[in-house]
């Protein structure tokens, strides 16, 4: 009797030793994604971290969050195969991470998805316009936004995108809309823009032709710019979404 529950104890021992090597499965990428502490878009940044995680729980990936630009190095991002800027602005940035980031874009080292905030271009808290960033958005320099937000019709441009897989030609969708001091398109592939007519509340702060989701086709990173990104509601829009997760794998290449 003792021997059979020595036998049993030993092999139950040998299972659980066994099991982790057998079920870990390799990630089928890593990502990494940076957004501020605090401040108006941090309820935004909790939603999409709880989505992300569940995400690449599911889908078999890592995703690890940073909260400044201290660790971006080319050496950092060369064990990432996405960067996600998470309502992180681009202009308070070291000289030392501002080339490794446009090399990683420029060389196609990684796949990069910003949301909302990669555009507040401009000169901010003393921190001089980074020029090329200005380029990579399609040579755009932030003017104006609408405080407090206002729901509108996005129209999908390119169905035939990957990242519009499953998504619907409109679908309305709310965000404190930023302008510019000019369209982007003529410098990038617009895959959704907004009818401004449709502002629910009506709103004063246009621009007219009025992009709001694009791809900068210059560049060798496979990169999605998504303007909508201050409410944490978002994630609650089934066709916002399916234009993330779709944007993720195209992104990484997966």
């Amino acid at each position: 009797m003792k021997k059979t529950l020595l036998f049993l104890a030993f092999s139950l021992l040998s299972i659980i030793n066994i099991l982790p090597a057998q079920t870990l499965k390799k990630p089928r990428f890593k990502a990494v994604a940076i957004a501020e502490i605090g401040g108006g878009h941090a309820l935004f940044t909790e939603a999409a971290k709880i989505w992300l995680n569940k995400l690449a729980a599911d889908s078999n990936f890592t995703i690890d969050y940073i909260t400044d630009i201290k660790p971006i190095t080319s050496h950092y991002l060369a064990q990432y195969q996405l960067f996600i800027q998470l309502n992180y602005p681009p202009y308070p940035w070291s000289h030392k991470s501002q080339e490794a980031f446009e090399e990683y874009i420029d060389k196609g080292k990684g796949g990069w998805i910003g949301f909302h905030h990669p555009t507040l271009l401009g000169i901010f808290d003393n921190n001089p316009m980074w020029q090329w960033y200005s380029q990579f958005m399609g040579d755009i320099q932030f003017k104006d936004y609408i405080p407090g937000g206002t729901s509108a019709l996005l129209h999908v441009e390119d169905q035939a995108h990957p990242v519009m897989k499953g998504v619907p030609t409109s679908f309305s969708t709310e965000d404190e809309w930023y302008t510019y001091n000019q369209s982007p398109r003529p410098n990038v592939h617009v895959l959704a823009s907004i009818d401004e007519s449709t502002y629910l509340p009506e709103k004063t702060v246009k621009m007219g032709d009025h992009p709001v989701i694009w791809t900068n086709e210059h560049v060798k990173a496979r990169n999605l710019y998504i303007a909508m990104g201050h409410f944490p509601g978002l994630f609650q829009n089934e066709a916002y979404t399916a234009i993330v997760r779709n944007a993720i794998f195209w992104a990484a290449k997966k």
